[in-house]
């Protein structure tokens, strides 16, 4: 009786997990079969798949001849690039010396770094807009200064999340591999650098993964500070294409189904390191 209890608990997890799941994966093909159909098909009716006399890719020549979708997602790729190697970087020295160390007003850091979870993007970003206005690095004729002016608020937008989790990881660590590198005449960056940071891989993995999507699919920040044609990342061009394209429902899911279709690839690609780095630590014992 008990066994029939436990499957039938599973069934039912499983059956709402089922039913979870299409809700997210139905929007998605639904917006790719109507990428291949022309306007007035969708009209009619954009539940059916299209046939071989109405598939279409005049969506897509459409899109590719008026926007320039290889320059942003150059410029999406960059920023996110480079939040994400900042934010292992950074992330995982402060998570080894808030997990390792003992020092002043640390309980008050690790204090802080929770409350940061907890501020919206939204009431910040009039603040950094104004200081990166004084620096010279916002709305400026200079690609490298408007994506780096995206760049910096996305980098400390990611810090806390990082730094928790990779605290956890670390704490599962042996401290025995860090006392015997001591003893060889490690330093402590030496330490970290050759027997922390690879051990630390599904979590860096996993921090790199979220913080580089986040990044990507940022399209507040990015509103703010890339404002030209130039500058346009990939999110930021397709609410430019939404607001030129009206109600032309093909152009409108072609261009989301391009934005959307890499980071499924991504995703689907590296789930699995997201999945460890994220349970790895999180039971220890």
């Amino acid at each position: 009786m008990k066994d029939r209890k436990i499957h039938l608990g599973y069934g039912i997890v499983y059956t709402i997990l089922i039913l979870w799941s299409l809700t997210t994966i139905f929007p998605l093909a639904w917006s790719v079969m109507n990428s291949f159909k022309d306007k007035k098909m969708i009209y009619n009716n954009s539940f059916v798949l299209p046939d071989a006399s109405s598939f279409s890719l005049d969506n897509y020549r459409n899109i590719f001849a008026n926007y320039n979708i290889f320059s942003a997602y150059r410029n999406s790729f960059i920023i996110s690039g480079v939040v994400a190697a900042a934010v292992i970087l950074m992330s995982g020295m402060a998570a080894y010396i808030l997990t390792r160390y003992q020092f002043f007003l640390k309980k008050f850091l690790i204090m802080l770094l929770y409350a940061g979870m907890m501020f919206p993007i939204y009431s910040t970003i009039i603040p950094v807009f104004r200081m990166q206005s004084a620096w010279g690095i916002a709305n400026t004729p200079h690609v490298g200064l408007n994506l780096l002016s995206v760049i910096l608020p996305q980098i400390a937008g990611n810090m806390s999340f990082a730094i928790i989790v990779l605290m956890g990881y670390i704490r599962t660590l042996p401290m025995e591999l860090e006392e015997a590198a001591f003893l060889e005449g490690c330093t402590m960056f030496g330490t970290y650098f050759r027997i922390v940071l690879p051990l630390c891989k599904p979590s860096m993995v996993t921090v790199g993964i979220f913080s580089f999507l986040w990044s990507y699919n940022d399209l507040f920040t990015q509103m703010f500070f890339l404002r030209t044609k130039e500058n346009f990342a990939i999110t930021v061009l397709l609410n430019n294409i939404a607001a030129k394209e009206g109600v032309n429902y093909g152009a409108l899911f072609s261009s989301v189904t391009l934005i959307v279709i890499p980071v499924l690839v991504v995703y689907l690609f590296l789930n699995k390191y997201i999945i460890k780095g994220m349970t790895v630590g999180a039971v220890k014992g």
